[in-house]
């Protein structure tokens, strides 16, 4: 502005300053919009919490005053404060803040309900669980908060790229208006409106502004579909993806076990078989060791001493005077316990148990195929994924027969976490590309933190999913997956538009300006409405939709 009144372009310079104030304001509405566009979706902080006193009053408190294993109420309407379990009422919560789901799910005594779900229909008492530092919405706002720290290496690349660019073009437009007049007795004005006319035109505010503007878009895009992604970083890394492995229990089960069978030996009754399965699983948080207890359905109190649980094999401990082993095939023959007279059921689970070193039988447990566990694998397909496999500590047939039902490439069994791990290393090495890896989180930190990208699934709950995963699926359908990576490809189509329109108007700008061809009205719609086009077109990712 201050050129153009010293070359006396007065209506110029007016456009000039006005043009660039407009700019900078929608540039930095844009962009902290884009920033709490993410937040708004996952902003759902309680404002109050109902606590139900021990004289049956109700006191309206700030949710930090809540403590584990109190009591509050939630009326119809109201957003549900913290993470608890439901004691009375039977109710429809709204569950799409947090899951991106838009049916809403029946809670009823027993049910488990987070922070941020809203009550639609009944009234609610809730037993907390955790106070609200270590509540899902607490934890959830503080990794959205860590997102926005990790850059995408295409932001980095910006970001340096422009450090250098921009006293380069400095100096370009200094030469331009210096060297024409003095070598060539050039028009002082002429040179100086041009250098002016590049000065502004070069600016990278448009450029800088314009990439980090898609990926915010694209990290609120996943998040408004359940997909809770920790950073740009992640979100341009899941691009380069041509291998998903998959856990099975959990991941593509629903990982809630049900005892179909009961199968004592001579000498042992049903309900004693599934008392010392139910006893020595007690303090297990493995969905079958669930599963047992909620079969035997009665409170244990039994004496049990000397607990050992071994991931991939199952528990052993001392109930009464007893030896007792609870779990699969490894453990009993760890332990030297014959189970060579049992029937195999490649379509179940069995977890045999042992009393003093001697088998006394097995129990036969199912798991169902999530429901959308085949339009998983296929919406995988589609997008170009090369291998898909399945890496599991179940038994070779039960992973087998679930392999060939939904079409996985290669299936790896009855594998404890390590070597888990060392599949997916051979995974890593075999493949010309990344490899991620999806599992429920409980014991898969190991593996989701060696993967590429690791993704825990309906890891709402789960403290170790939300610290191992890049990415964490807030409900439990496999068929986020392919939405994740679909969001990932269209926001990086998107920055690169954005990265290839800004330049090529600036360099066309550049040129015209250098010729004499084009003016400074030009060069301010090089930087302020290449930015507008950006804001534009990065608003087009989260208006998308993504199947």
């Amino acid at each position: 502005t201050t050129g153009a009144i010293a070359i006396k372009e007065y209506p110029e310079a007016v456009a000039v300053m006005l043009f660039y104030e407009i700019g900078e304001l929608l540039q930095e509405a844009a962009a902290g919009r884009s920033r709490r566009s993410i937040k708004s979706l996952m902003d759902v902080r309680p404002e109050f919490a109902n606590r139900l006193e021990s004289d049956g009053t109700i006191t309206v408190v700030d949710p930090q005053l809540i403590m584990p294993e109190d009591t509050i109420v939630i009326r119809p309407g109201e957003r549900i404060p913290l993470d608890g379990i439901v004691k009375e009422g039977l109710s429809f919560v709204d569950t799409a803040a947090l899951t991106g789901e838009s049916m809403p799910r029946r809670v009823e005594p027993g049910s488990t309900v987070l922070g941020g779900f809203v009550n639609q229909t009944g009234l609610l008492t809730v037993e907390v669980t955790a106070d609200y530092n270590d509540s899902t919405v607490a934890r959830i706002l503080r990794l959205m908060e860590e997102a926005e720290e990790r850059k995408a290496p295409t932001e980095r690349f910006i970001s340096r790229f422009a450090r250098v660019y921009t006293p380069a073009v400095v100096i370009m437009a200094a030469m331009l208006a210096l060297v024409p007049p003095l070598l060539f007795h050039a028009s002082w004005r002429i040179w100086s409106y041009r250098a002016l006319l590049f000065l502004v035109a070069s600016c990278p505010c448009a450029l800088v502004i314009s990439v980090p503007l898609g990926f915010f878009a694209g990290l609120g895009a996943a998040a408004r579909n359940g997909i809770l992604i920790k950073g740009a970083s992640f979100l341009e890394a899941l691009n380069d993806i041509r291998t998903v492995a998959l856990d099975k229990t959990g991941t593509l089960t629903e990982g809630v076990f049900s005892v179909n069978l009961l199968a004592p030996q001579p000498g042992t009754s049903a309900e004693e078989l599934l008392r010392l399965a139910a006893s020595a699983e007690q303090h297990s948080l493995h969905p079958i060791a669930e599963s047992l207890r909620k079969a035997y359905g009665k409170p244990i109190t039994e004496d049990v001493s000397d607990l050992s649980e071994t991931a991939g094999e199952g528990v052993t401990c001392r109930i009464g005077g007893d030896e007792v082993a609870v779990g699969n095939l490894r453990l009993m023959s760890r332990l030297g316990v014959d189970v060579s007279d049992t029937t195999d059921d490649a379509a179940a689970t069995v977890v045999y148990v042992a009393r003093n070193g001697q088998y006394v039988g097995h129990i036969v447990i199912s798991d169902r195929l999530r429901s959308d566990a085949s339009t998983a694998i296929e919406d995988l397909r589609q997008l170009g994924i090369k291998r898909l496999v399945m890496l599991t500590g179940d038994r070779i047939s039960v992973a087998t027969s679930i392999g060939e039902r939904l079409g996985i490439d290669i299936v790896r069994a009855e594998l404890l976490p390590h070597e888990k791990v060392a599949q997916l290393d051979q995974l890593k090495a075999d493949t010309d590309g990344g490899v991620l890896f999806a599992g429920d989180g409980l014991n898969d930190a190991p593996v989701l933190a060696r993967a590429d990208i690791g993704v825990a699934m309906g890891g709402l709950g789960a403290e170790a999913a939300l610290e191992a995963a890049d990415v964490v699926l807030m409900s439990d359908e496999p068929s986020r997956l392919a939405q994740a990576i679909s969001i990932a490809r269209r926001t990086r189509v998107v920055v690169w538009q954005n990265i290839i329109v800004a330049f090529a108007v600036k360099v066309t700008v550049l040129l015209l300006g250098g010729l004499g061809m084009a003016s400074l009205w030009e060069a301010v719609f090089a930087d302020v409405g290449v930015a507008l086009l950006a804001i534009i077109n990065s608003s087009r990712i989260m208006m998308r939709p993504f199947v």
